[in-house]
């Protein structure tokens, strides 16, 4: 039997503290979220309980949870719409070359490596300036595109570099018009990539933290509302709910795949009844 060279069991340790570093953390709140009434913030357990998910439906005095929520999840919807509809139309667009397209593609990249807190000063200076009001529907928004943005172009770029064209002559052969060729051509083909585009939209969005500081406003988003209740909330009930919002992420991610592999699916089946057809 071949010896595995070294360099092999040095990466499986690598790989093994790596998942430990990643979901050690999330999986140590997710069992101190089950602390009993009279539980703590640290190790050991006093009891095993769902007394702080109770806590979290009740009245108190911790926060505006669920307006947090709603807030955090309208915004993530909106960027998400944005990003998709915007990067389908960047990526369009730069399939030809244009006098300054160099220059759009670095400049809309650039806030990748520009510190988020700058970001999110920078955009709630100019709403100040120009008299408009710091919200997290306006200036939240925008600033969170800033981020979202660039990552759903360098997506679209590298789908259409490795597009073919020949569906979309063959359409236009049969008859179509550029807008019936995008619908029922180009966009159902590269559909499993707007919703990877879409996915990281929602969820880049939905966990922002820096980018939303300065552009909230007086109302948090989660993450914020999560970060004010740390310097506040002495009891599991702040576990509890990071432990929601992780299984919230969690099913978000899984519904977004589970909409890939059903379109895959859809895809695999109409292409036998088409060869049957033949």
């Amino acid at each position: 039997m071949e010896r595995r060279p070294l360099s092999f069991y040095v990466l499986a340790v690598f790989f093994g503290l790596f998942v430990l570093f990643l979901y050690g953390p999330i999986l140590t709140i997710g069992i101190l979220s089950f602390q009993g009434p009279q539980g703590g913030l640290t190790f050991p357990m006093n009891g095993v309980s769902l007394h702080w998910f109770r806590d979290l439906f009740q009245e108190q005095a911790v926060g505006d949870i669920w307006g947090a929520f709603r807030r955090s999840f309208a915004l993530g919807l909106m960027v998400m719409l944005t990003t998709v509809v915007v990067s389908v139309m960047a990526g369009l667009a730069f399939r030809k070359r244009f006098w300054g397209s160099g220059l759009v593609f670095y400049a809309a990249i650039t806030s990748l490596v520009i510190p988020s807190i700058l970001i999110s000063l920078g955009v709630g200076l100019i709403f100040n300036q120009l008299g408009f009001k710091v919200h997290w529907a306006t200036s939240g928004f925008g600033s969170q595109l800033t981020w979202t943005l660039p990552f759903g172009l360098l997506i679209m770029f590298a789908v259409f570099n490795r597009f073919d064209k020949s569906y979309e002559e063959a359409a236009r052969d049969q008859g179509a018009t550029a807008w019936q060729t995008l619908r029922y051509v180009v966009l159902p083909i590269i559909a499993p990539s707007l919703i990877g585009v879409a996915l990281f939209g929602f969820t880049l969005s939905y966990d922002e933290f820096a980018r939303t500081l300065l552009t909230a406003g007086s109302y948090n988003t989660l993450p914020l509302e999560i970060f004010g209740m740390t310097t506040n909330v002495t009891t599991p009930v702040i576990y509890a709910l990071g432990t929601l919002t992780t299984a919230f992420s969690f099913a978000i991610i899984a519904a977004f795949l589970l909409g890939v592999w059903i379109m895959g699916k859809r895809r695999a089946r109409l292409g036998s009844d088409a060869g049957k057809g033949v």
